[in-house]
């Protein structure tokens, strides 16, 4: 039987969504008393914070004393905890086929909010350093742009609009030399026997993405692609005759799906914390958007 919260959020995990979650969290072993904060009053004082994007002062007394609410996201983090419990909602959600493998890739920028700034560049240096398998980049993903200090993430994201893959860098970073990074990314484990599924059935992106590379790599593992193909590289085409060969495939109608990108794109910046950027380092950063991934994958309704 599944016990409710008595004082619930307006957007805090109902009965159905903390019993899909529950099996994936790390069973406590210590022997003494209970702990005086449940495991779920935790999570949707973590959640609460990511969708307002309040510092973590602020999280109401309701979820717990801050300092452990903020100690289970840090200690999550270091253990990689948020991304395993994402594999393992995307895992569930492919073996009852609720993933649709028409893949989008795209990128968005985030500004950087003052609180994330003054990170030491050796990331170990840090009071609370990044910790766990993650590398803390150099540049913390944190890059100059015209409106000041942006990150920029690239994704890949299904047709129910959640994201398979996520990969941060700064924001003046290019799309296209980071799409086979974002391909090679996308790792959904069978819950039974079996490889984790790595491949998808079509690749849709924007003209940013219509490189002779890129094309390549595709072609190479036998994904279908549909990429919009910029009108720079058309005329080239055509300048050269029969020397230009002839163009790539592109179908438009498959291309109109590409909106599910732009759409999961819209859900994950609806909370506070992932549209702008206050965590000084980038894997604490990427939890954060984890956190919200995981939220669009409760809320699907095959789960």
């Amino acid at each position: 039987m599944v016990t409710s919260v008595s004082v619930a959020g307006r957007a805090d995990l109902t009965d159905a969504q903390w019993a899909r979650l529950e099996p994936w969290l790390p069973r406590g072993v210590k022997a003494g008393r209970p702990p005086k904060w449940t495991k779920r009053q935790l999570i949707d004082g973590i959640r609460w914070r990511t969708r307002t994007g309040t510092p973590w002062r602020d999280v109401p007394v309701r979820y717990g004393q801050w300092q452990t609410v903020y100690g289970l996201f840090r200690r999550w983090q270091r253990g990689g905890r948020w991304a395993l419990i994402l594999k393992m909602l995307q895992a569930f959600a492919d073996a009852v086929g609720a993933i649709i493998w028409q893949i989008g890739v795209d990128s968005t920028i985030m500004r950087a909010h003052q609180h994330a700034a003054g990170a030491r560049r050796d990331g170990d240096g840090q009071k609370h350093p990044p910790g766990g398998g993650e590398v803390e980049p150099a540049d913390h993903a944190l890059g100059r742009s015209r409106g000041g200090w942006t990150t920029k993430l690239h994704l890949a994201c299904e047709q129910g609009m959640r994201p398979l893959a996520l990969l941060l860098t700064g924001g003046q970073a290019g799309d296209s030399p980071h799409f086979t990074a974002v391909l090679t990314s996308i790792r959904v484990p069978r819950l039974g026997l079996g490889r984790a599924r790595v491949r998808p059935d079509r690749v849709l992106a924007d003209k940013a993405y219509s490189s002779r590379a890129n094309r390549a790599y595709l072609r190479q593992r036998g994904i279908k692609a549909t990429i919009a193909i910029p009108g720079d590289q058309a005329t080239h085409r055509r300048n050269r005759g029969k020397a230009g060969g002839r163009p790539p495939a592109f179908d438009p109608e498959a291309y109109r799906n590409r909106n599910a990108i732009e759409r999961g794109i819209n859900q994950l910046k609806q909370n506070r914390a992932v549209a702008t950027r206050y965590d000084k380092l980038a894997v604490r950063y990427l939890a954060t958007i984890h956190i919200a991934a995981i939220n669009q994958w409760l809320r699907c309704p095959d789960l």
